[in-house]
């Protein structure tokens, strides 16, 4: 039996019921290779298919998944959504959109056929390992692979919607360790592409040889105020950390500080933030969110001002607004809201500018989640870096903790670089931000 007739069995059993609902079937397969010492520590591949429903009667909300695609499993899929359904409380709020939409990628662009062959692949991954080992005061590369994957997502529901995305990424990434007397280090970086072609092996070693090489003498410095750069790694994962500002859902459970703010400035008038989901050159690109709505270009933060909270349609109708696309539900989870992919505006700041003075450049936080506090806006991260002054780096940073506060740190923005920059994972692109009087306790 076909994918589109499973969907319609499943669907047709839910409007049997008297109720609505909405099928999202996951299918995925993935290649992952790891090295070690010079031979092929794990050659591993794994395929998948998930259904995940999500049914409404009587304002009542029940969600139920299976792996199993026969017939038999797929009604007791159905049936398992409808008793939970039967438990659940009231949400008058959750409602299967009138979409009869029919929404489908380009699979040539977005999920190219690879030409590459396994045997190849192995190659490459051998060579990164075994490239890196060969530098000097390298002990190993604990962390190292190289995976090619390929996820389909359907998206079907009782009100005629059909919509589907298909999407290839391929990534090699690696870690070195360095040891230096009683000094030792471990740094690394990745890439990501849609096609094998596009990886490119002597810049992933170099890179990731010498952002560990030129951390491994880094010490403390004396604690104070430090105008601070987070690099195009690192910033994004800040405001990943802090993204609940943005979440209508968070607005809507009385939890996102800035849900009251709508209109106000809340950063300096030099940010603008967006969400771009339409952007092919990232791999957070998104045609259409998890419940079938197109996705659009969003203006977060215009020039400081808090222009727009991102929306399912469950919180578009708790504020009497409109979904802006950017609703989450995976095949196992209720309905959430996410953003796809962050863009910051460049700025007009040249490099002169940007690195004009001392200030420190951070490459890398530790304890993200566990020491934020997105209601507050608190945070306390370790981090390493560089002190620089006037563009050149004066020595590198380790053991140090940046503390502050995220939502006053986005008012205390001195220059924003003219150059944007997606980090290596293709998720975010933002340009420098210097931030000035950052505390840090060394």
């Amino acid at each position: 039996m076909s994918i589109v007739s499973q969907a319609e069995q499943i669907l047709d059993r839910v409007r049997a019921a008297g109720a609505e609902g909405d099928l999202i079937i996951d299918q995925g397969e993935a290649l992952s290779l790891k090295a070690k010492d010079g031979a092929l520590e794990e050659h591993k591949v794994t395929s998948s298919q998930v259904f995940g429903l999500r049914v409404i009667k009587d304002n009542r909300v029940g969600t139920a998944y299976s792996e199993a695609a026969d017939g038999e499993s797929l009604v007791a899929l159905v049936d398992q959504a409808l008793l939970n359904a039967s438990y659940a409380a009231v949400e008058a709020h959750e409602k299967i959109l009138a979409n009869a939409l029919k929404l489908e990628t380009q699979d040539a662009q977005l999920s190219p056929i690879d030409q590459a062959t396994v045997a190849e692949k192995i190659e490459l991954a051998l060579t990164i390992e075994a490239r890196l080992a060969a530098k000097p005061m390298v002990k190993n590369v604990p962390y190292n692979g190289v995976q090619d994957s390929v996820g389909e997502r359907r998206v079907y529901s009782t009100t005629g919607l059909e919509a589907r995305s298909k999407a290839r990424m391929m990534h090699c990434y690696a870690y070195a360790l360095i040891e230096s007397g009683d000094k030792n280090a471990m740094e690394g970086i990745g890439q990501a592409a849609r096609r094998f072609v596009e990886l490119d092996p002597d810049r992933l070693v170099d890179q990731a040889y010498q952002n560990t090489f030129d951390i491994l003498q880094g010490a403390a410095i004396p604690s104070g105020k430090y105008d601070v750069i987070f690099d195009e790694e690192i910033l994004p994962s800040l405001f990943n950390v802090f993204s609940m500002m943005f979440s209508g859902k968070s607005a809507k459970d009385g939890v996102n500080p800035m849900r009251d703010k709508l209109g106000e400035e809340i950063a300096d008038s030099k940010l603008t933030v967006r969400d771009l989901p339409l952007d092919t050159d990232g791999f957070g690109y998104a045609l259409f969110d998890d419940e079938g709505t197109p996705a659009q270009a969003l203006c977060l933060i215009k020039e400081g001002a808090l222009s727009s909270l991102i929306h399912n349609s469950m919180t578009a109708s708790y504020f009497n607004s409109a979904s802006t696309g950017h609703g989450t539900r995976g095949p196992r989870s209720t309905l959430g809201v996410g953003l796809h992919q962050l863009e910051i505006d460049a700025g007009t700041a040249d490099d002169a500018a940007l690195h004009a003075g001392a200030y420190l450049v951070v490459t890398d936080l530790t304890g993200l989640h566990s020491g934020a506090n997105p209601i507050s806006g608190e945070f306390s991260f370790g981090a390493s870096g560089y002190l620089c002054r006037d563009g050149v780096r004066v020595q590198p940073v380790r053991g140090i903790t940046v503390a502050g506060n995220f939502y006053e740190l986005l008012k205390r923005i001195a220059l924003i670089g003219s150059e944007q920059h997606w980090n290596w994972a293709r998720s975010a692109k933002m340009p420098s931000i210097r931030f000035a009087d950052l505390s840090v306790s060394g």
